[in-house]
């Protein structure tokens, strides 16, 4: 069933042309991502296709009565209401049914308005709803149902509009980069959540794991031109490369033509016949064809950076605490050469700072930070990069370098790191203010990269980067011969880039993990760890105090029913994950089986989680 469909569409800023004359549907149930470089109007279609905006040309046409809500990159949420409020101001009929349930609550002297409110959660079957919006908000980490909007952090905000947005059920979910700002117990949540939701999607992203779990189909604006691919995020890779490879032999082909007919051209008198004429007009196709060339700008760096003495980093017994909250205690690592960690965490658990503290931004509370006289560190931070009015991008990168030296006496310029990173010498001219969100990382990437460091630190470098610059970046990177820390929810990312992790488990807790992030979650899901359950029952315990509104009222029969029965699911779902967990220590499985029961492991988990939330639920509301 056509849900959208997006025809012959256009969009310009002035001489800018963003698209032209693009068209595509949207069904029932795809999963769609639609990826293309940054500043070629993946956010403007967005906008076209919510209403936000209207093309130059042509229409969107959508079904009658089509319910979309659109998750953007900067949320647009009333300032004044409570993160309660946010979620109950909605048009969603049951959500309002739970609403005057909770607000029964509060008053049981009023049986009659109990009983009404009651029958209406049986009639709508709000019991499930109820339980699944409050999962929501607790995976998302928004159990401060108090809190004013106004006070949240933007990753808060970010939260808060992707919670409305799922809560509302909508026909069509259109999304703007929805893993930036969260963690990456958050994004796999949400990626198991789309996965086996029948829900339709519509988004941008450059998660390339989100794309190869979540989307079913691959839609990619390249040179005005749009491309579809019915699969995930390999299948896009394996039939683009197979594009690729045909248009380039195609345009060989026609190179070979085009020298053929060049040669009749200049051959043919001034007189031509009606027959000579129309070959003419093919001549000019065939010479169109043999001239296009793919902007790819693949250079080969063999930096020359400044040579790493035998002491680069060393940090011994550093403490930093603020207030009660602990980030380092007596935390001690040697930094070898060639090192490149990636660090993960919950967002909260100070990894920000711990890198503020190497780059000695911010000072340690006790120990010593001993800094290598060779170690020039080059520092990409969250906060971005600050622009002078009416700056060239091309005298933004200047400011910090010229060139980068390359072995041999070779050297790379500055004009041309920036095509490397896709500012072409027409871009490179452009004024600053011109650029999109994910341009103006681009650029300050560059910036850092052109101050030849040879110890990078880069603090979430991946977001707002489209997926073609990510690929640049990763094989800079693998070229790249110093000393490496990245903090990155990008897991493909990491996996392509670091050789082992700083797992940051919160209270100054910091596991030293041998491998990349995907050994890192097939160990989690396999060994089910003290401090693993330790977690499991403190989330098991917020959940139970999640909202005290429920604890003033008995169980109903049929709640009283739903709990004896959830007793003996949860306790039967219990016993099948440690017979999977058993499995693990006791048999020796090869990778495919690894891979199977860790699914089996992840899948039964999420079960317990929600039944016993709501038994929690149930058992506050009989301690009533």
């Amino acid at each position: 069933m056509n849900l959208l469909s997006v025809e012959n569409i256009s969009k310009s800023y002035g001489e800018r042309v963003l698209f032209s004359d693009i068209s595509f549907g949207v069904n029932k149930d795809q999963k769609i991502a639609f990826v293309a470089k940054n500043g070629t109007g993946k956010t403007s279609l967005l906008n076209i296709i919510t209403g936000k905006d209207i093309p130059d040309e042509g229409q969107v046409v959508s079904r009658n009565g089509l319910h979309i809500a659109f998750l953007a990159q900067e949320p647009d949420l009333s300032a004044d209401l409570t993160v309660e409020e946010t979620i109950f101001a909605t048009d969603n009929k049951i959500l309002k049914i739970i609403r005057e349930y909770e607000t029964a609550l509060e008053n049981p002297d009023d049986t009659e308005k109990y009983q009404k409110a009651f029958e209406q959660m049986e009639i709508h079957n709000a019991w499930d709803f109820e339980t699944q919006y409050k999962q929501i908000l607790f995976k998302l980490k928004l159990d401060q149902l108090s809190q004013k909007v106004s006070s949240l952090s933007g990753g808060q905000k970010k939260r808060l509009a992707l919670a409305n947005i799922l809560i509302s059920k909508p026909d069509l979910l259109i999304l703007d980069e929805p893993t930036n700002h969260l963690d990456l117990e958050m994004i796999e949540w949400l990626e198991n959540y789309f996965a086996k939701e029948n829900i339709t999607l519509f988004m941008v992203t450059h998660d390339r794991f989100f794309l190869e779990r979540v989307c079913n189909e691959i839609i990619e604006l390249e040179n005005g031109k749009l491309y579809s691919y019915k699969g995930n995020y390999s299948y896009y890779l394996e039939k683009k490369e197979a594009r690729i490879a045909a248009e380039k032999a195609s345009v060989e082909k026609a190179k070979n033509l085009y020298v053929k007919e060049l040669d009749w051209m200049r051959r043919q008198p001034k007189a031509r016949t009606t027959k000579s004429k129309s070959r003419i007009d093919d001549f000019y196709i065939i010479k169109e064809k043999a001239h296009q060339r793919r902007k790819e700008h693949k250079v080969q760096l063999e930096i020359n950076m400044e040579r790493l003495g035998s002491k680069i980093l060393e940090l011994h017994q550093v403490s930093k605490s603020f207030q009660s909250k602990k980030i380092l205690h007596k935390f001690n690592y040697t930094f070898k050469k060639g090192e490149r960690i990636g660090i993960i965490g919950k967002n909260g658990t100070g990894k920000s700072t711990f890198l503020n503290m190497i780059t000695q931004s911010v000072k340690s509370d006790e120990g010593k930070i001993i800094v290598g006289d060779t170690v020039k560190f080059g520092y990409y931070t969250q906060s971005g990069i600050k622009i002078k009015p009416e700056q060239k991008v091309i005298e933004v990168i200047k400011e910090f370098g010229d060139y980068i030296p390359l072995a041999k006496g070779r050297q790379i310029s500055a004009s041309q790191l920036l095509e490397r990173f896709l500012f072409d010498r027409k871009k490179q001219y452009d004024f600053v203010e011109k650029l999109s969100g994910g341009e103006l990382k681009r650029l300050y990437l560059c910036t850092v990269l052109i101050q030849n460091p040879n110890f990078l630190i880069l603090d979430e470098p991946t977001n707002d980067l489209d997926i073609v610059t990510l690929n640049v970046l990763e094989n800079f990177l693998l070229d790249f011969p110093g000393c490496l820390i990245v903090v990155s929810h990008d897991r493909y990312f990491m996996d392509k880039i670091v050789d082992h992790l700083f797992v940051f488990r919160g209270q100054a807790e910091i596991e030293d993990f041998p491998g990349n992030y995907s050994d890192f979650r097939v160990y989690e899901d396999s060994s089910p760890a003290p401090e693993k359950e330790k977690q499991q029952n403190t989330d098991k315990a917020s959940k139970k105090s999640w909202k005290t509104g429920n604890s003033q009222s008995k169980l109903s029969f049929n709640e009283q029913k739903e709990y004896g029965k959830l007793e003996k699911e949860i306790q039967k779902l219990e016993e099948e994950k440690l017979a999977i967990e058993s499995l693990f220590s006791t048999s020796e499985l090869d990778n495919e089986q690894i891979g199977e029961q860790s699914e089996k492991l992840q899948q039964l988990l999420e079960k317990i989680d929600e039944k016993t939330e709501r038994w929690f639920e149930l058992s506050a509301k009989m301690e009533g």
